[in-house]
């Protein structure tokens, strides 16, 4: 254990040393025969900083070395976890967030903190995650840095949640999705050693910890956010429940019920992001492989299998996930049931179970076609 100079201050060494049961310093000066600044992180097989405060944050990414925390994190050369925490306006600063990229990009978790109760009256994003959480987060560093997963090295990304299409600055056009199934589906890929990003629409549940997360409103937001993933991309997961249409005008102000008539409000077609991520990897020399989503009902044309055979066709992707939808299915349960459909015409067995066995079979069939 290697406490900063400030977590003394909050918790005094004895105790430190109390609850470890282990000598405690943050001093480069004790055991110099030892080489501790040195050796600490070149043996050890799993770095874990909980909290990472934004101090932290920032001497890491400036690569700084003036204690021994500082200086066994330049020196690590296994897997590195940071489980931030600090008041929201800190989080959220733009220097805070520039060098949580800088750390992502050398490979280096950053867990997404938790929103709750914070120092005083205050409360938003910037909580200590969740101990279960920092505990999955390093059980996937440390599987990605043996090199087994099927996805180890490969980046996806996953369009997860529901957009909402603005009426009015108060309202909006939604849908039902909870976000369950892209997060089950994040954690899978994060579980073969992907570095993953979420582009997060409107969800109920926390994104695993160990993802990048940009967030975004609208369709018009999302496909902005997935085509800027794309050069970098070597799977997408188009799993969020994307609005078709969007009001062809958004008020400024909010729309009053009166006694004349009722609004009448006119719906334009959003863009086919889908499609558009099809058509955006045309002449790109490194494999892309590109998933789909199909919620379908049945209708008097024809059943949800037929629906999604002919969406398959029409967006181009490389294989289409069908969920048969309704508003007691799939839609904020933890279960679901899905059929594969390939581009290359096969198709697989209905497969029911959680929404990670689903998660684990998708991801699955997107590593295969990437090693084919």
């Amino acid at each position: 254990m290697i406490p900063t100079e400030a977590a003394t201050r909050f918790v005094g060494t004895a105790t430190w040393e109390a609850l470890s049961g282990n000598p405690v310093t943050n001093s480069v000066w004790d055991a110099v025969d030892r080489v501790n600044h040195v050796r600490l992180g070149h043996e050890a097989d799993l770095i874990v900083v909980a909290p990472a405060t934004a101090d932290v944050l920032a001497r890491a990414a400036a690569g700084l070395a003036d204690d021994l925390l500082t200086g066994t994190l330049l020196m690590a050369r296994g897997p590195v976890v940071m489980a931030p925490a600090m008041h929201t306006e800190m989080w959220q600063h733009a220097a805070t967030r520039a060098n949580v990229e800088t750390l992502r990009d050398r490979g280096i978790t950053v867990v997404e903190p938790a929103s709750g109760r914070l120092t005083g009256a205050d409360s938003g994003p910037g909580r200590l995650p969740e101990p279960a959480d920092i505990f999955a987060a390093a059980m996937r560093a440390v599987g990605r840095s043996d090199g087994s997963g099927s996805l180890q090295g490969r980046r996806v990304t996953i369009s997860v949640g529901g957009t909402r299409e603005a009426l009015d600055p108060v309202r909006f056009l939604g849908n039902r999705s909870s976000g369950k199934q892209g997060m089950a589906l994040a954690e899978a890929a994060l579980a073969q050693g992907a570095h993953v990003t979420l582009v997060l629409a409107h969800a109920e549940v926390s994104p695993p910890a160990g993802c990048d997360v940009v967030r975004v409103e609208s369709a018009l937001d999302l496909r902005e956010a997935v085509l800027a993933e794309l050069p970098t991309t070597d799977v997408l997961v188009m799993a969020a429940a994307v609005a078709d249409y969007r009001p062809a005008e958004v008020m400024d102000a909010k729309i009053k019920k009166g006694d004349g008539a009722d609004p009448v409000i006119t719906l334009v077609r959003n863009p086919d992001v889908l499609r558009d991520a099809v058509l955006a990897r045309a002449g790109r020399a490194e494999p892309l492989v590109i998933a789909g989503f199909a919620a379908e009902t049945g209708d008097a044309t024809a059943d949800p299998l037929s629906h999604a055979r002919a969406k398959l066709a029409r967006k181009g992707c490389d294989f289409l996930v069908l969920n048969v939808v309704g508003s007691h299915l799939v839609f904020g349960q933890d279960t679901n049931e899905i059929t594969i459909l390939d581009a290359r015409g096969t198709e697989s067995a209905a497969i029911r179970g959680s929404k990670r066995t689903i998660a684990d079979a998708v991801i699955a069939h997107a590593a295969g076609l990437l090693e084919d």
